[in-house]
Parts: structure tokens; C-alpha cells; sequence
């Protein structure tokens, strides 16, 4: 058994100042990237500033401590404090992540399967020498014993000399500092373990927010004259990406046919496309909602109905077939199906399904039908870092690939093969969504429109997977795959004009569109529609009737 000798023992606010310089050497790699990268005037300047930077953290780091630092405080706060710090500087040092509100929410909102794909032997080694290690260093380490006016004595003596720290680095260095914060506001994002536990706040203060009670919107959604007593049916198919970035698209110019299938499907893509979030906790609320993204937060979205209910009052049926990790909230009062409704063991290998699974027993839903409806899909499509698991053996086109989730082990051309290897399948999979409509042209009339909810860095400038706050994301991150494929009866019916979409592809659209082309696309009249963010609007008939029927 580990003893320690008996002139090793401690205060508690030697304890908490060793621990402040601990958490801040050990658990802030990318933080001293952002600080050594800072252009200096001379070595001499350097030094100076990284260590006046060292001094001001720890000193507020112990500030902190000094809150708990007392017997049967100290020690448990400082094993949640490691426990916290080892994971979080393991992902942020492996992927290049920031821990921001939405990464907490990732966090909440995700699965057991991804969850699955983010162990790794690294993680585990992480976890072994920066928290288990310490904690038992510390779970043994004996403290001096103390009255209780001394422990608050020594407690208040530390916080004075904390302050002064920092009053003193912020005397001498306040102009560095200033353009230092000013010009990396992202630092308080960097700095493990305090950006988990503000981050954390922030995000549970939100749900806080959050109203048991859901407002209606659109109630007054109707069907245009034009749509109603229509024999057909009309089914929109509407597939939600996940993590397909638009620059590995060769429908946008990429030099790799990674979509060798729609390029042969007469499918109109819209080539500028942007996110309104860089993870689907953000993106996928945010696009079904009335919000654009400069408005949007997660609790006012969460405080009313979206898209699907709009559509839900129109009298149009709605069904969500999920294959990832759930519909944050969007599908709660439509039908709704998960990967147990539609599993097959030749599509559902491991525990997990491939995209294509989704269309099994679908038939046998259109044959129910009674109205018009919209089937949104959402697939599991290229989400890593495992990019390896989402396709089946007959895509691994492109190789050499990485077949782990340890996208550090693997070389950058493995890395883009196996990611552009689950884009091919989607190509493989969106073809197979419109043959499948084409099959059923004679029953109904039909039409898929194809977007992702963000994109995907693929080691970039050392950043990997995505969820990066918006303000500082890359392009890679942001921009999109979007894409529409119509079939000659709802071209008629709808009366859209295919040849003026195509036209106006290059036209910058976002994610901010979704809410009011998807209305106007199926002639759903609502005083919710605003027909300048419809994109299909100038190329369709029924826009003016709609925007006309709205002004009486």
C-alpha cells in the first residue's frame, strides 16, 4: 500500500495551489499553442509574457480552490476536477474541439453507438495517468491537521494572494493583455477544466429555461385551391444528412466522383448551402424551425412546434424514420420511427444499421396512405470519427482507409478516402430513394430534397470532426450539400419550373430557407410564410397565388 512519509503533509492551500499548477501544465495543451503562438517583440518578451500568462491562471485557478479548500472539501472537489479535465484534454487534444454550450449538449444528447466510437486505448491511457494516478496520489496524500480558524485563516490569506497576482499581471502586462483577450475570445473555451464546468452551467441554465409547455405556431395552415382534391397523393421523401460537407461533393467541383450515381439522376444541387450550427444538436432544431440563425436559440426553439407540426396542421401526414442519435425534440407529436422498426440483418450489421435500412418496410407505409406526406429521413450518413462503420465492404472505393477511430494514427489520404467512402455510399443511398420514388410514380406524385446539418473538418489545420463555435468554425464546417430531385408529375401538379432552379443554383442559401421553401414547395398557406426565403419561390406559379392569398 502507498504510504507518503509524514513530513510530506500539506495544507489544504499547498494542496489546492499544487493542484491549480497540475491542471493548468498537464490539461491545457491547446491553450499553450494559442499562448506560444502569439508573435513576441523578442525571446525575452516571450518568456516574460508566457510566464505573467502562467501566473494569472494559476493565481485564478487558486482563487477558486480556495473556495473548498478545506478537510473533507478539497479532495473530492479535486478528484471531480481531474476526472473532468483528463477526458475533456484528451478529445480537445486528439480533435481539435472547444467545449462550448452545443458541445455540451452533444454530449447529453448523445447515443450508446457513438458513444461506442469515441473509445479508444488512447482515452483509456488518458484517463489512467491524468485522473485515476492523481486521484489516488491524492486520496493518499496526508493533510496537516488544523483548527477550523486556521484552515479559514489560511483559506483567506490565499485568495488575498491570488488577487494580487492577478492585480499584479494585470498592471504590468494590461496591454498585452487586452489585445491578447480581444483578439482570442475563444481562450475561455480553451481553458480545461473551467470551460466544462461554464459550459455545463450555461447549458443546463438554458434547459431551466425551457417551457413544459409548447406554443402552437401555424395553426392557420391550409392547402392551397391548386392542391386540393387531387386523387394522387403527393410524398416529399426529405433526407437530413449527417456530417457531409459540400467541398467533398463532386457535384461542387471535387475532383473525386463521389457522386457518381446523382450526377446521372437529374438532380438540381444548390452548391452554396450553409449550416446554421456545426453539430445536430444545434443544426437539425434550428432548421426545422421558424428562426433563422441569427435569432435562433435552442430554448426559444424548444419553446414552440416547428415544420413538422406546421406541415401536421396543413393536413399533411408526417413520419421521422431515425437512424442516428434521435431528432432533438422535433418529432415528438408526429409518428415516429427508430432503428428497431426497421432493422434487417443484412442492412443492420454490429448493432448499427446502414442509411439504406430506412427504406425497408417504407412500401408498406406509402400503401396506408390516405393524403399527402412528408417522410423525413435521418441518416447516420458519414458521423465519425468511425467513418469506417458507415458503409457496407462493397464502397471501400477509395484506399488506402482508416479503419479506426483514432484519426491521429492514420495518414491525411487515409483519412479523406475512408470519409469520402461514406459519401459515395450516400450518393448510393439518395440514388436509392429516388428509384424508389420513381418505382411508385404511377400511385404518387414525388420528389426528395437532400441537405446535411453541418460538415466536417477532416485535420485542417489540425481540427478534426466538427462542433467548433460558429464564429470561429472553418468553411469546412459550415457549408453544405443541398439538393432536389423532383419527378415530372410533381414538377406538373406543383407547377415548378426545373430548368429556372437550376438557373438560380448558385445562389447562397442556408439552412435559414428550410422552414418556408418546404411550405411553399407543398402549397401550405400559412401567415407564417415569408416567400423571400423561399428558394423555390421564383420558379414557381403557385408562389404569386400564395403570396397574393396572404395580402387579402
Amino acid at each position: 500500500m502507498l504510504t507518503l512519509p509524514t513530513r510530506l503533509r500539506l495544507s489544504t492551500n499547498q494542496l489546492a495551489l499544487l493542484l491549480s499548477i497540475w491542471l493548468l501544465t498537464f490539461y491545457n495543451g491547446p491553450l499553450w499553442q494559442l499562448v506560444l503562438s502569439r508573435p513576441f517583440d523578442s525571446p525575452l518578451s516571450a518568456w516574460l509574457f508566457s510566464a505573467s500568462f502562467f501566473a494569472l491562471i494559476v493565481a485564478c485557478f487558486n482563487l477558486l480552490l480556495s473556495l473548498v479548500a478545506f478537510p473533507y472539501l478539497l479532495k473530492p472537489a479535486a478528484i471531480l476536477l481531474l476526472f473532468t479535465a483528463a477526458p475533456v484534454s484528451y478529445f480537445m487534444d486528439s480533435y481539435g474541439v472547444i467545449i462550448d454550450k452545443s458541445m455540451i449538449q452533444n454530449v447529453l444528447q448523445t447515443d450508446s453507438a457513438e458513444a461506442g466510437d469515441l473509445f479508444s486505448l488512447k482515452l483509456l491511457l488518458y484517463l489512467f495517468v491524468l485522473a485515476l494516478l492523481p486521484t489516488l496520489l491524492v486520496l493518499k496524500l496526508p493533510l496537516k491537521q488544523r483548527s477550523l480558524w486556521h484552515e479559514v485563516r489560511g483559506s483567506l490569506i490565499s485568495a488575498v494572494a491570488s488577487v494580487a497576482v492577478i492585480a499584479a499581471v494585470a498592471a504590468l502586462f494590461y496591454a498585452d493583455y487586452a489585445s491578447f483577450f480581444r483578439n482570442n475570445p475563444q481562450i475561455r473555451l480553451l481553458l480545461t477544466p473551467s470551460n466544462t464546468f461554464y459550459s455545463g452551467y450555461k447549458q443546463v441554465a438554458s434547459l431551466l429555461k425551457t417551457p413544459t409547455v409548447i406554443r402552437p405556431i401555424g395553426t392557420d395552415a391550409n392547402r392551397l385551391v391548386t392542391t386540393a382534391g387531387r386523387s394522387k397523393p403527393s410524398v416529399l421523401v426529405l433526407v437530413v444528412g449527417e456530417t457531409a460537407r459540400a467541398q467533398n461533393f463532386s457535384l461542387n467541383g471535387y475532383s473525386r466522383p463521389t457522386n457518381p450515381q446523382l450526377e446521372q439522376a437529374g438532380v438540381i444541387n444548390f452548391r452554396n448551402a450553409y449550416a446554421c450550427g456545426t453539430s445536430t444538436a444545434i443544426s437539425v432544431p434550428c432548421m426545422f424551425s421558424r428562426l433563422e440563425r441569427e435569432d435562433y436559440s435552442g430554448a426559444r426553439a424548444a419553446a414552440e412546434e416547428n415544420l413538422l407540426d406546421v406541415l401536421r396542421h396543413a393536413g399533411i401526414e408526417v413520419l421521422w424514420r431515425d437512424n442516428s442519435s434521435g431528432c432533438k425534440g422535433l418529432c415528438e407529436r408526429v409518428t415516429t420511427e427508430r432503428r428497431n422498426a426497421f432493422r434487417s440483418d443484412a442492412l443492420c450489421p454490429d448493432g448499427e444499421c446502414f442509411d439504406e435500412a430506412m427504406l425497408t418496410g417504407l412500401e408498406d407505409y406509402l400503401d396506408k396512405l390516405t393524403g399527402d406526406a412528408v417522410i423525413v429521413l435521418h441518416q447516420m450518413g458519414s458521423h465519425g470519427p468511425a467513418y469506417y462503420k458507415r458503409y457496407p465492404e462493397a464502397f471501400r472505393v477509395f484506399e488506402p482507409t482508416c479503419d479506426s477511430n483514432q484519426l491521429q494514427s492514420c495518414s491525411a489520404e487515409a483519412i479523406r478516402n475512408t470519409y469520402d467512402n461514406t459519401l459515395l455510399y450516400t450518393d448510393h443511398f439518395l440514388h436509392r430513394v429516388i428509384t424508389f420514388l420513381q418505382a411508385r410514380s404511377e400511385r404518387y406524385d414525388t420528389a426528395m430534397l437532400y441537405l446535411s446539418d453541418h460538415g466536417e473538418s477532416l485535420g485542417e489545420n489540425n481540427l478534426y470532426l466538427h462542433g467548433m463555435p460558429y464564429f470561429m468554425a472553418p468553411e469546412e464546417q459550415k457549408r453544405v450539400p443541398f439538393l432536389l430531385w423532383l419527378s415530372d408529375n410533381f414538377t406538373t401538379r406543383y407547377q415548378v419550373d426545373s430548368g429556372c432552379l437550376g438557373d438560380n443554383s448558385e445562389a447562397p442559401i442556408s439552412h435559414d430557407n428550410l422552414f418556408h421553401s418546404v411550405l411553399g414547395l407543398l402549397d401550405v398557406r400559412t401567415r407564417l410564410y415569408q416567400p423571400e426565403l423561399d428558394i423555390f419561390a421564383p420558379c414557381r406559379v403557385t408562389a404569386q397565388r400564395a403570396v397574393a392569398a396572404l395580402k387579402m
